[in-house]
Protein backbone atom coordinates (compact mmCIF):
# COMPACT_ATOMS: atom_id res chain seq x y z
CA UNK A 1 0.00 0.00 0.00
CA UNK A 2 1.24 3.49 -0.71
CA UNK A 3 -0.36 4.84 2.47
CA UNK A 4 -1.83 3.48 5.65
CA UNK A 5 -4.25 6.34 5.98
CA UNK A 6 -4.46 8.12 9.33
CA UNK A 7 -4.55 6.16 12.56
CA UNK A 8 -6.66 7.76 15.28
CA UNK A 9 -6.63 7.36 19.04
CA UNK A 10 -9.13 7.83 21.87
CA UNK A 11 -8.00 8.63 25.39
CA UNK A 12 -9.47 8.62 28.88
CA UNK A 13 -7.74 10.04 31.95
CA UNK A 14 -7.25 7.75 34.92
CA UNK A 15 -6.76 9.03 38.42
CA UNK A 16 5.44 -10.14 29.47
CA UNK A 17 5.06 -10.59 26.04
CA UNK A 18 7.10 -9.30 23.13
CA UNK A 19 7.96 -5.68 22.64
CA UNK A 20 7.60 -4.11 19.24
CA UNK A 21 8.43 -1.09 17.13
CA UNK A 22 5.10 0.10 15.72
CA UNK A 23 4.38 2.27 12.72
CA UNK A 24 4.24 5.93 13.78
CA UNK A 25 1.49 7.19 11.46
CA UNK A 26 -0.70 8.96 13.95
CA UNK A 27 -2.97 12.01 14.21
CA UNK A 28 -5.08 13.53 16.93
CA UNK A 29 -8.73 12.44 16.79
CA UNK A 30 -11.41 15.11 16.55
CA UNK A 31 -12.83 14.46 20.01
CA UNK A 32 -9.85 15.46 22.08
CA UNK A 33 -7.63 12.36 22.05
CA UNK A 34 -3.89 12.64 21.90
CA UNK A 35 -1.53 10.71 19.61
CA UNK A 36 0.55 7.94 21.10
CA UNK A 37 4.31 7.71 20.98
CA UNK A 38 5.66 6.10 17.84
CA UNK A 39 7.57 3.48 19.83
CA UNK A 40 5.23 1.32 21.83
CA UNK A 41 5.82 -0.02 25.37
CA UNK A 42 5.79 -3.56 26.63
CA UNK A 43 2.58 -5.46 25.89
CA UNK A 44 0.66 -7.10 28.72
CA UNK A 45 0.36 -10.85 28.69
CA UNK A 46 -3.39 -10.99 28.14
CA UNK A 47 -5.53 -13.00 25.73
CA UNK A 48 -7.28 -11.30 22.87
CA UNK A 49 -10.73 -9.87 23.58
CA UNK A 50 -13.28 -9.27 20.80
CA UNK A 51 -14.79 -5.80 20.53
CA UNK A 52 -18.62 -5.86 20.55
CA UNK A 53 -19.98 -4.89 17.14
CA UNK A 54 -23.16 -5.29 15.14
CA UNK A 55 -23.37 -8.22 12.70
CA UNK A 56 -22.74 -5.94 9.72
CA UNK A 57 -19.38 -4.78 11.10
CA UNK A 58 -16.00 -6.33 10.22
CA UNK A 59 -15.03 -9.45 12.15
CA UNK A 60 -13.98 -8.73 15.77
CA UNK A 61 -10.38 -7.51 15.95
CA UNK A 62 -7.49 -8.74 18.04
CA UNK A 63 -6.98 -6.55 21.11
CA UNK A 64 -3.65 -5.96 22.86
CA UNK A 65 -3.67 -4.55 26.39
CA UNK A 66 -0.44 -2.63 26.88
CA UNK A 67 0.72 -1.24 30.22
CA UNK A 68 2.72 1.99 30.07
CA UNK A 69 4.03 3.23 33.38
CA UNK A 70 4.41 6.82 32.20
CA UNK A 71 0.91 7.00 30.71
CA UNK A 72 -1.63 9.11 32.59
CA UNK A 73 -4.71 7.97 30.69
CA UNK A 74 -6.29 5.07 28.86
CA UNK A 75 -5.68 5.22 25.10
CA UNK A 76 -7.41 3.31 22.30
CA UNK A 77 -5.65 2.93 18.98
CA UNK A 78 -6.92 1.13 15.91
CA UNK A 79 -3.91 -0.13 13.99
CA UNK A 80 -3.71 -0.19 10.18
CA UNK A 81 -4.35 -3.95 10.16
CA UNK A 82 -7.60 -3.46 12.11
CA UNK A 83 -6.31 -4.74 15.45
CA UNK A 84 -6.85 -2.63 18.56
CA UNK A 85 -4.31 -1.49 21.15
CA UNK A 86 -5.41 -0.36 24.61
CA UNK A 87 -2.83 1.53 26.65
CA UNK A 88 -3.30 0.97 30.39
CA UNK A 89 -1.80 3.74 32.56
CA UNK A 90 0.11 3.25 35.76
CA UNK A 91 -2.39 2.43 38.46
CA UNK A 92 -4.97 1.33 35.90
CA UNK A 93 -6.73 -2.01 35.89
CA UNK A 94 -7.66 -4.55 33.25
CA UNK A 95 -11.31 -4.31 34.29
CA UNK A 96 -11.38 -0.56 33.71
CA UNK A 97 -9.51 -0.98 30.43
CA UNK A 98 -12.20 -3.41 29.25
CA UNK A 99 -14.94 -0.96 30.28
CA UNK A 100 -13.16 1.78 28.32
CA UNK A 101 -12.89 -0.59 25.35
CA UNK A 102 -16.59 -1.49 25.47
CA UNK A 103 -17.65 2.13 25.93
CA UNK A 104 -15.98 3.09 22.65
CA UNK A 105 -16.95 0.01 20.63
CA UNK A 106 -18.92 2.13 18.14
CA UNK A 107 -15.92 4.41 17.56
CA UNK A 108 -13.68 1.38 17.04
CA UNK A 109 -16.11 0.00 14.48
CA UNK A 110 -16.22 3.30 12.56
CA UNK A 111 -12.45 3.65 12.59
CA UNK A 112 -11.91 0.10 11.34
CA UNK A 113 -14.37 0.70 8.50
CA UNK A 114 -12.62 3.97 7.64
CA UNK A 115 -9.21 2.31 7.57
CA UNK A 116 -10.56 -0.55 5.47
CA UNK A 117 -11.85 1.89 2.84
CA UNK A 118 -8.73 4.10 2.81
CA UNK A 119 -5.96 1.51 2.91
CA UNK A 120 -6.26 0.07 -0.58
CA UNK A 121 -2.85 -0.75 -2.01
CA UNK A 122 -1.78 1.18 -5.10
CA UNK A 123 -0.73 -0.95 -8.06
CA UNK A 124 2.91 -0.92 -9.14
CA UNK A 125 2.99 -0.70 -12.91
CA UNK A 126 5.53 -0.05 -15.63
CA UNK A 127 6.84 3.45 -14.83
CA UNK A 128 5.85 3.43 -11.14
CA UNK A 129 8.52 4.23 -8.56
CA UNK A 130 9.44 2.73 -5.20
CA UNK A 131 12.20 2.97 -2.63
CA UNK A 132 15.04 0.45 -2.60
CA UNK A 133 17.78 0.88 -0.01
CA UNK A 134 16.62 4.45 0.41
CA UNK A 135 16.89 5.34 -3.28
CA UNK A 136 13.86 5.95 -5.48
CA UNK A 137 13.92 3.62 -8.48
CA UNK A 138 11.60 3.31 -11.48
CA UNK A 139 9.97 0.05 -12.51
CA UNK A 140 10.61 -0.86 -16.14
CA UNK A 141 9.15 -3.87 -17.91
CA UNK A 142 11.38 -5.61 -20.46
CA UNK A 143 9.79 -8.05 -22.91
CA UNK A 144 11.90 -10.76 -24.47
CA UNK A 145 9.59 -13.02 -26.43
CA UNK A 146 7.34 -14.76 -23.95
CA UNK A 147 9.51 -13.68 -20.99
CA UNK A 148 8.58 -10.49 -19.18
CA UNK A 149 10.88 -8.96 -16.57
CA UNK A 150 10.16 -6.15 -14.14
CA UNK A 151 13.38 -4.29 -13.38
CA UNK A 152 13.82 -1.80 -10.53
CA UNK A 153 17.27 -0.66 -9.53
CA UNK A 154 19.53 -3.71 -9.62
CA UNK A 155 16.65 -6.15 -9.12
CA UNK A 156 15.01 -8.17 -11.91
CA UNK A 157 11.79 -10.10 -11.35
CA UNK A 158 10.17 -12.43 -13.84
CA UNK A 159 6.47 -11.63 -14.20
CA UNK A 160 3.64 -13.25 -16.17
CA UNK A 161 3.21 -11.88 -19.70
CA UNK A 162 0.52 -9.22 -19.71
CA UNK A 163 0.75 -8.56 -15.96
CA UNK A 164 -0.39 -5.02 -15.11
CA UNK A 165 -0.08 -4.91 -11.33
CA UNK A 166 3.53 -5.87 -10.69
CA UNK A 167 3.42 -5.26 -6.94
CA UNK A 168 2.85 -8.88 -5.79
CA UNK A 169 5.86 -10.10 -7.80
CA UNK A 170 8.18 -7.27 -6.77
CA UNK A 171 7.19 -7.55 -3.11
CA UNK A 172 7.90 -11.29 -3.20
CA UNK A 173 11.36 -10.44 -4.49
CA UNK A 174 11.81 -7.83 -1.76
CA UNK A 175 10.97 -10.46 0.84
CA UNK A 176 13.63 -12.74 -0.64
CA UNK A 177 16.08 -9.83 -0.56
CA UNK A 178 15.19 -9.17 3.07
CA UNK A 179 15.96 -12.79 3.97
CA UNK A 180 19.33 -12.45 2.25
CA UNK A 181 20.30 -9.14 3.86
CA UNK A 182 18.57 -8.57 7.19
CA UNK A 183 19.42 -11.76 9.10
CA UNK A 184 23.19 -11.52 8.41
CA UNK A 185 23.17 -7.81 9.26
CA UNK A 186 21.30 -8.49 12.50
CA UNK A 187 23.85 -11.14 13.46
CA UNK A 188 26.69 -8.75 12.59
CA UNK A 189 25.28 -5.99 14.81
CA UNK A 190 24.51 -8.47 17.59
CA UNK A 191 28.09 -9.76 17.58
CA UNK A 192 29.43 -6.20 17.60
CA UNK A 193 27.56 -5.53 20.85
CA UNK A 194 28.11 -8.90 22.47
CA UNK A 195 24.54 -10.12 22.00
CA UNK A 196 23.05 -13.35 20.72
CA UNK A 197 19.80 -13.67 18.77
CA UNK A 198 17.84 -16.89 19.30
CA UNK A 199 16.22 -16.65 15.86
CA UNK A 200 15.09 -14.21 13.21
CA UNK A 201 12.08 -14.22 10.90
CA UNK A 202 11.09 -11.94 8.02
CA UNK A 203 7.42 -11.00 7.94
CA UNK A 204 4.88 -8.92 6.08
CA UNK A 205 3.93 -6.89 9.14
CA UNK A 206 1.31 -4.16 8.70
CA UNK A 207 1.53 -2.42 12.06
CA UNK A 208 5.16 -2.67 13.18
CA UNK A 209 8.71 -2.60 11.86
CA UNK A 210 9.96 -5.30 14.19
CA UNK A 211 9.42 -7.16 17.45
CA UNK A 212 11.46 -9.09 20.00
CA UNK A 213 10.12 -11.96 22.11
CA UNK A 214 11.26 -12.72 25.67
CA UNK A 215 12.99 -15.80 24.25
CA UNK A 216 15.21 -13.58 22.08
CA UNK A 217 13.52 -14.22 18.74
CA UNK A 218 13.35 -11.17 16.51
CA UNK A 219 10.82 -10.59 13.72
CA UNK A 220 11.56 -7.97 11.07
CA UNK A 221 9.39 -6.28 8.46
CA UNK A 222 10.65 -7.10 4.95
CA UNK A 223 10.19 -3.43 3.99
CA UNK A 224 13.34 -2.58 5.95
CA UNK A 225 15.29 -3.30 2.74
CA UNK A 226 13.56 -0.32 1.15
CA UNK A 227 14.92 2.07 3.79
CA UNK A 228 18.27 3.86 3.93
CA UNK A 229 20.87 1.72 5.67
CA UNK A 230 21.10 3.95 8.75
CA UNK A 231 17.33 3.74 9.28
CA UNK A 232 17.10 -0.04 8.89
CA UNK A 233 20.13 -0.41 11.16
CA UNK A 234 18.31 1.64 13.79
CA UNK A 235 15.35 -0.75 13.68
CA UNK A 236 17.70 -3.72 14.05
CA UNK A 237 19.55 -2.08 16.94
CA UNK A 238 16.25 -1.12 18.58
CA UNK A 239 15.17 -4.76 18.60
CA UNK A 240 18.60 -5.95 19.73
CA UNK A 241 18.46 -3.66 22.75
CA UNK A 242 15.29 -5.48 23.77
CA UNK A 243 17.50 -8.49 24.42
CA UNK A 244 18.88 -6.39 27.28
CA UNK A 245 15.71 -4.56 28.28
CA UNK A 246 12.24 -5.95 27.48
CA UNK A 247 10.44 -2.62 27.71
CA UNK A 248 10.69 0.99 26.60
CA UNK A 249 11.96 2.39 29.88
CA UNK A 250 14.49 5.20 30.22
CA UNK A 251 17.18 2.59 30.65
CA UNK A 252 16.16 1.05 27.33
CA UNK A 253 16.40 4.41 25.53
CA UNK A 254 19.82 5.04 27.06
CA UNK A 255 20.95 1.72 25.60
CA UNK A 256 19.52 2.69 22.20
CA UNK A 257 21.27 6.06 22.25
CA UNK A 258 24.56 4.42 23.19
CA UNK A 259 24.52 2.10 20.16
CA UNK A 260 22.69 4.49 17.80
CA UNK A 261 23.33 8.15 18.74
CA UNK A 262 21.30 9.43 15.76
CA UNK A 263 18.24 7.30 16.45
CA UNK A 264 15.94 10.35 16.58
CA UNK A 265 16.74 11.16 12.95
CA UNK A 266 15.85 7.58 12.03
CA UNK A 267 12.56 7.90 13.91
CA UNK A 268 11.75 11.06 11.96
CA UNK A 269 12.41 9.25 8.69
CA UNK A 270 10.10 6.42 9.72
CA UNK A 271 7.36 8.87 10.62
CA UNK A 272 7.57 10.96 7.46
CA UNK A 273 8.64 8.40 4.84
CA UNK A 274 7.58 5.04 6.27
CA UNK A 275 3.97 5.27 5.08
CA UNK A 276 5.19 5.36 1.47
CA UNK A 277 6.45 1.79 1.77
CA UNK A 278 2.93 0.35 2.10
Amino acid sequence: MSSLGCVQTLTCYHPGSFVQLDLPFLRTPPDGGVPEAALQPQALDHPERPVPAPPSAPSPPAVDFVRMRRARRYVLRVRPDGSVRVTVPRGGSRAEAIRFLDKHAAWIQRERLRLRSSNGAVDWQDGSTLLLHGERVTIRVDKAGTDWWARCGDRSVKVPPGAVDLRPYIEADLRALAREELAPRLDELAARHGLRVAGVSIRNQKSRWGSCSPAGRIALNFRLVQMPRDVSDYVLLHELMHLEQQNHSRRFWRLVETVCPDFRAAERWLKTEGRGLF
